[in-house]
């Protein structure tokens, strides 16, 4: 799934530099604003070459679209003329309750559009950029945001969150549901979540704090950093950093396994759970008392507390695992 999504926003990057022009020339400026009556919950469809986009919710029942367009010189046509055009026909379109902004790639021809757009918070929002910055915020949801090149920032979404960039970070706090991202170079950051956290970066660390439910976080060059884990945590790194701190208490299970670089647990000192950890090449040190049940040189079976909590199981090829009180 992560590969299908990276496909489709590279070929995104494609379309939109190929309907290039060639010519250079002045630029110009000029903007436009919308303000469009909606009843009842809506979907904002999105799609910009160009342009840093900010969405919010508001409570005034109607949808105010500012844009600020900018028309290079390059390309076949003046760029006065393609500007004109834009104005006098803005690429905003309302059908019943959905509500779309922006053109197809091969309409765009060298435009840039920045847009602040207020909406209804029952709004549902799915946003694709070529390159620019997203902001979305104070939202009911679901929100699907994605980016070939460029930052996305989320907060404040009720429903499933689906985030997903080439190149550029991620950051989202306080969902209320699952969420979902995907970076091919960039740190991806995520904090109160009520729901699972799935994660998948190329390059990049990947932080999460306060997970609500599971946690699936994979990076193949990167650091992955779990904090506040109550549930299932299934954490793996390539090359980098494996680090938990939480409680697997009752059924849970924590997978943690790097090829390169060292695994950080951190617990509470009246934790209860079973331990099997291997260390290929690496120590293994413990910082809070534990029952040893099977030890080797480089691997380690052991009871914490009771056991009678969730199981954790660790392995590291080049570097030491270390368990300590949180």
């Amino acid at each position: 799934m992560r590969n299908r999504n990276f496909a489709g926003l590279a070929g995104f990057l494609f379309v939109a530099l190929v309907s290039a022009g060639c010519a250079m020339g002045p630029s110009v400026s000029g903007s436009f604003d919308r303000t469009l009556g909606v009843s009842g919950p809506i979907r904002l469809e999105l799609t910009n070459t160009s342009g840093d986009v900010s969405i919010t919710g508001s409570a005034d029942g109607k949808v105010h679209v500012h844009a600020d367009a900018h028309a290079s010189g390059m390309g076949f046509e003046s760029p006065e003329k393609r500007l004109n055009e834009l104005l006098a026909n803005p690429p905003v379109e309302q059908r019943g309750s959905t509500i779309h902004i922006g053109e197809e790639m091969r309409h765009l021809r060298n435009v840039s559009i920045s847009y602040v757009i207020e909406v209804p918070h029952d709004t549902e929002v799915a946003s694709t950029l070529l390159s620019g910055a997203q902001t979305i915020q104070d939202v009911r949801g679901p929100v699907k945001a994605e980016a070939a090149s460029g930052s996305i920032r989320v907060s404040h979404v009720e429903r499933q969150t689906q985030l997903s960039t080439l190149s550029g970070s991620i950051r989202a706090d306080n969902i209320g549901d699952d969420i979902r991202a995907n970076s091919a170079s960039g740190t991806v950051t995520v904090s109160n979540i009520k729901g699972d956290v799935r994660i998948g970066a190329l390059s990049g660390s990947t932080q999460i704090t306060k997970p609500g439910g599971r946690v699936d976080a994979s990076t193949a060059s990167g650091s992955v950093d779990v904090e506040g884990a109550t549930s299932d945590v299934k954490a793996h790194a390539a090359s980098g950093r494996v680090n938990v701190q939480g409680n697997p208490g009752g059924s849970s299970y924590w997978d943690l396994k790097t090829a390169s670089g060292s695994v950080l647990l951190g617990v509470p000192a009246n934790a209860n759970f079973h331990l099997a950890a291997e260390a290929v090449s690496g120590e293994i040190k413990t910082d809070i008392p534990v029952v040893v049940e099977e030890q080797g040189k480089h691997s380690l079976r052991a009871r914490v507390g009771s056991g009678n909590g969730g199981r954790i199981e660790v392995h590291t090829v080049s570097g030491e695992i270390r368990l300590r009180a949180s």
